[in-house]
């Protein structure tokens, strides 16, 4: 059985029966993620609508960074919430200020470690700062690069300070020499897999909305890469995930 690391069920484009979609595929248990205080909101209610197959994230994305953690914070303690995020830096789009998205990733580590939940990083464009404000802030004792997007150096230096690196669809894409290399190369107690659903449907899905019962498809290339069982990263990511979000 897998577990869906990060999607985002809140989201349009999602089939109204997810859920039963996902576990018909072997997908068992998925992590609903927030991006702000509305969509954080809408995790917590997912959590509590399936409880032991829904988990929630609480966090600021940081293309919303420039509306601050304020209204983040009476969530955090809810029923469900395993982590803080997605929270971190883009540099490709910069829809809040950098200097706006620094302090509010900032904020959020402190928020993780404070509440003693995994945080779940969103990096693009922004390594060496992400890297830099992880190491001011003081690394959480759980922590997960979602969507990992770099090459054998980054996931090198992710590893180092402990991170986990969750892997989607983007493995299965033509130019991703990099990503499955650094997937290829992964510690085994590092591995998880995710949709980002509805976002970045893996071949051959391209095209369509993304959905949890895909996260099947994810794994499946991961083991390909690797030279290893299904079966066998299904069982590595699923105690992999139990492990960073501290899933019963």
């Amino acid at each position: 059985m897998w577990t869906d690391t990060h999607c985002h069920l809140q989201y349009e484009g999602l089939p109204a029966d997810a859920l039963e979609r996902a576990a018909a595929h072997g997908v068992d248990r998925v992590i609903c993620v927030g991006t702000d205080a509305a969509t954080s909101k809408e995790a917590v209610a997912a959590a509590a609508a399936a409880p032991g197959r829904v988990w929630a994230t609480v966090g600021v994305h940081p293309h919303e960074a420039r509306h601050g953690t304020d209204d983040i914070l009476p969530l955090l303690d809810q029923p469900g919430v395993v982590a803080v995020g997605e929270c971190g830096l883009d540099y490709h789009y910069d829809h809040s200020p950098r200097d706006v998205q620094r302090a509010v990733f900032a904020a959020q580590i402190g928020l993780a470690r404070i509440h003693d939940k995994a945080l779940v990083v969103h990096t693009r464009e922004a390594w060496d700062d992400t890297f830099t404000i992880l190491h001011n802030e003081s690394v959480p004792d759980r922590l997960v690069f979602h969507c990992f997007s770099g090459g054998p150096a980054e996931a090198e230096r992710a590893v180092e300070i402990g991170a986990y690196l969750s892997f989607s669809g983007i493995l299965t894409f033509k130019k991703a020499e990099d990503v499955r290399a650094a997937a290829a190369g992964c510690p085994a107690d590092r591995l998880l897999v995710e949709t980002d659903a509805p976002y970045l449907a893996p071949v051959p899905h391209r095209g369509t909305p993304n959905e949890p019962a895909l996260a099947a498809v994810v794994g499946a290339a991961l083991a390909e890469i690797r030279g290893e069982s299904e079966e066998r990263i299904a069982s590595l990511t699923r105690e992999n995930a139990t492990k960073a979000f501290g899933l019963s």
